[in-house]
């Protein structure tokens, strides 16, 4: 009886053992709150590099893996998701991946379903588990030419990529890639490949203006994004045109104005005529735009006026003889 008992006792303690190592997730599709560790063990981890294509995002997903949007917008503020879905529409989660770097950064992917339409999302939180930045990286479009894909490198680097079919068999590929900036609390554009070997001419209606302010210049982050600062009617204004292109030209915002200096390095725009806030942040070599209220007449509907733009090199013009 003895050799019963002890393969018994092992028997026990293996299932004990594996019921212990396969914890059971917790649901985080009701409406009680969770801890966030609780939250982001939710993510399954992926190893680098990890990429998915628009064809993932519209596959059905098991119901008990749905992240209800009362969970969400509790490690996620309401302000950053209202930039992207609008003010009142609550979408539902799913978790696609997680990354996490040791005593740093945690970047989690998720799925968004809001009334039939899918987004891929990547949202990055500090070494505490506070929120950081969130960044539509996927949207599905409707046109059977294209395929999309997003994804992460080893290094970090978050990247966009659009290829298109064209009539004659050729076959055209778009990429953006972007970093976190943890101080500015964004994800930076560092490199843009258009999809187009001929894009649309920019055309700024500042450029001959008077640019004796010392943050007068031209601000880029690639070839169809732009900041132009000039010269206010008074020494404590800018005037400014902002035109910025995201996600290959499906999302373009455009804006232009007059902003008051709040001081020597934050300039803010509001009008009594537009709900539009928008806020500049300069320094010697850039300028870091955030929009603040309501500019969604100014640009599209998944994306915001946001990021950082690096000062041009005024080209000194030659006196002729």
């Amino acid at each position: 009886m003895k050799p019963i008992r002890t393969y018994l006792f092992f028997l026990a303690a293996l299932t004990l053992l594996a019921g212990c190592k396969h914890k059971k997730k917790p649901l985080l599709s009701g409406e009680e709150p969770v801890a966030v560790n609780d939250f982001i063990d939710f993510f399954p981890e992926v190893k680098l590099p990890f990429q998915f294509a628009d064809t993932d995002l519209v596959k059905k997903e098991s119901d008990s893996l749905r992240i209800s949007f009362k969970v969400f917008s509790q490690f996620v503020p309401d302000s950053a998701l209202s930039r992207i879905f609008g003010k009142g529409v609550k979408p539902q989660f799913f978790p696609m991946g997680k990354v996490s770097v040791p005593n740093q950064e945690t970047y989690v992917f998720v799925k968004s379903v809001s009334s039939g339409r899918y987004s891929g999302l990547l949202v990055c939180f500090d070494k505490k588990k506070n929120f950081i930045a969130l960044m539509p990286v996927l949207e599905p479009d409707q046109n059977s030419l294209t395929q999309q894909v997003s994804g992460m490198d080893k290094k970090l680097s978050v990247y966009k990529i659009i290829r298109r079919k064209n009539s004659d068999g050729t076959v055209n590929e778009g990429k953006d890639v972007y970093i976190l900036n943890s101080a500015a609390r964004n994800f930076m554009l560092i490199l843009t490949d258009p999809l187009d070997d001929h894009p649309s001419v920019l055309i700024n209606p500042i450029d001959t203006l008077s640019r004796k302010n010392k943050l007068s210049a031209d601000y880029t982050a690639g070839k169809s994004n732009l900041v132009s600062i000039r010269d206010g009617r008074k020494p404590n204004r800018i005037l400014f045109f902002i035109h910025f292109e995201k996600n290959y030209r499906e999302c373009i915002g455009e804006l232009k104005g007059e902003a008051v200096l709040k001081s020597s390095t934050i300039a803010e725009f509001r009008s009594n005529n537009d709900p539009c806030v928008l806020q500049l942040f300069f320094t010697p070599a850039t300028v870091t735009i955030k929009e603040l209220e309501g500019c969604g007449s100014h640009r599209g509907v998944h994306c915001v006026f946001e990021g950082k733009f690096f000062r041009k090199k005024e080209i000194s013009k030659k006196k002729k003889n």
